[in-house]
C-alpha cells in the first residue's frame, strides 16, 4: 500500500497549497465540491451531526467522494491544528492515478473505509 510519505509527495507536487488555521472549517457536509484535499501538515477533524467521528493526520487524504461520483460534501471537515492541504481537482486526480497507479488504490481504500465507519455511526 502507498506510504503516507508517497502520499504528502503528490500533494506537495501540486501547486498553491492551502493553510487553515486550527477550528478553521475546510468545507460542510452536503456543499457541493470539485476537488479532494492531502494533509501535508496538521490534523484534520471529520464531523457528521455536529459530532467528531473520526481524525486523520499528514499523508491522509478526504473529500474523494464529489471525484467518484457523489455530488455533496458527505461530512464536515475542520482543520483540528493548523494545516496545511494540497489538493486535487478531477484532472490533477486522473494524472496523479496515471503516474502512480497505487495512489488510486489508497484513494479508494481510505474512501470505502470512512464510508463504512461512517454508515456504521448512523
Amino acid at each position: 500500500m502507498l506510504s503516507p510519505v508517497v502520499t504528502v509527495s503528490i500533494f506537495q507536487k501540486q501547486p498553491d497549497p492551502k493553510g487553515f488555521s486550527a477550528g478553521e472549517v475546510i468545507f460542510e457536509e452536503g456543499q457541493p465540491g470539485n476537488e479532494m484535499y492531502g494533509i501535508i501538515e496538521g490534523e484534520v477533524d471529520i464531523v457528521v451531526n455536529g459530532k467528531v467521528v473520526e481524525t486523520i493526520e499528514t499523508g491522509e487524504v478526504f473529500g474523494i467522494g464529489v471525484l467518484v461520483g457523489v455530488p455533496n460534501r458527505a461530512y464536515t471537515a475542520i482543520a483540528k491544528v493548523d494545516a496545511k492541504l494540497g489538493f486535487l481537482d478531477e484532472k490533477k486526480f486522473l494524472f496523479a492515478v496515471q503516474e502512480t497507479p497505487v495512489f488510486a488504490l489508497k484513494v479508494m481504500k481510505s474512501h470505502s473505509e470512512r464510508l463504512s465507519r461512517l454508515h456504521r455511526l448512523l
